[in-house]
C-alpha cells in the first residue's frame, strides 16, 4: 500500500477556517497521510495578493501548526516562474514512490476553469482530481470538460483506484466564507474573529495587514 497525499492549492489570502475546515473533512473521510497546503506563490490566474507571498505562507504555517494531518508544502516558493499546478504536480511526482496516490482538491468554479490551466490535459497523469462541491455549485461544467468528466469521473470517491487519472465529486459542509469576505471586513476596520483561526488573527493585527490606506 502507497501513501494517500491530497494537495490543496491556494492564494489563501488570508487563510480562513472555510479553508481548513474543509480540508480537514477530506482528509479524515479518505483517511489521507498527509493533506498538505500548498500556496501559490505567483499565482497565474488572478492579480498579485495584497500581501506579500512570504506573508500568506507563514499565515498558513501557523493556521496548521499541530492538527496532522495538514501540513504545508512551500515548494512553489522556490521556482521562479509562475505556480502552475502541472509543475507542482510532476515535482512531487519525482519524490513518491509510483504505488503512491495523489489527490488534488479543486473547488467547483476551479474545476469548470480548467481548461485554462497551464498543461490542463496532462494533470490526470499524475494525480485524482477531487471536485469539492457545495449546495450552489449547480452549474453545468463547460462543454470542453464533459468528454474527460464522462470518460473518468468514479461514482464513488472511495474506489479510485491506482495512483492517478480520475476524477470523484465529494459534498462539502457549506461554510460561507470567502477570503475577499474577509479582507472587506478588514478593510473596513471589522472583526473577522472565528473567521480565521486566532494565531492568523493574531499575525494579521500584528502586521497590519489588509487594512484601508488612510
Amino acid at each position: 500500500m502507497g501513501k494517500r497525499i491530497g494537495l490543496f492549492g491556494g492564494t489563501f489570502d488570508p487563510v480562513h477556517i472555510g479553508h481548513l475546515r474543509g480540508a480537514l473533512e477530506v482528509a479524515e473521510q479518505f483517511g489521507f497521510d498527509e493533506l498538505r497546503l500548498i500556496p501559490s506563490a505567483r499565482p497565474p490566474h488572478r492579480e498579485t495578493p495584497q500581501v506579500s507571498a512570504a506573508q500568506r505562507l507563514e499565515m498558513v504555517q501557523l493556521a496548521v501548526a499541530g492538527v496532522a494531518p495538514l501540513c504545508v508544502d512551500d515548494r512553489e516558493f522556490k521556482r521562479e516562474r509562475p505556480s502552475w499546478t502541472i509543475e507542482t504536480l510532476e515535482s512531487l511526482r519525482a519524490e513518491l514512490a509510483a504505488e503512491d496516490q495523489l489527490f488534488l482538491l479543486v473547488g467547483w468554479d476551479a474545476f469548470c476553469g480548467l481548461p485554462s490551466w497551464h498543461r490542463w490535459s496532462e494533470l490526470l497523469d499524475h494525480c485524482h482530481i477531487l471536485v469539492l462541491q457545495r449546495p450552489d455549485a449547480d452549474s453545468e461544467a463547460p462543454e470542453n470538460l464533459r468528454d474527460l468528466l464522462a470518460a473518468r469521473t468514479a461514482a464513488d470517491p472511495h474506489s479510485l483506484q491506482g495512483s492517478a487519472g480520475q476524477i470523484a465529486f465529494v459534498w462539502q459542509t457549506p461554510l460561507a466564507i470567502s477570503a475577499t469576505q474577509i479582507r472587506q471586513l478588514l478593510g473596513e476596520g471589522r472583526s473577522v474573529r472565528f473567521l480565521v483561526p486566532d494565531a492568523v488573527l493574531a499575525y494579521i493585527h500584528a502586521h497590519d495587514l489588509y487594512r484601508a490606506p488612510n
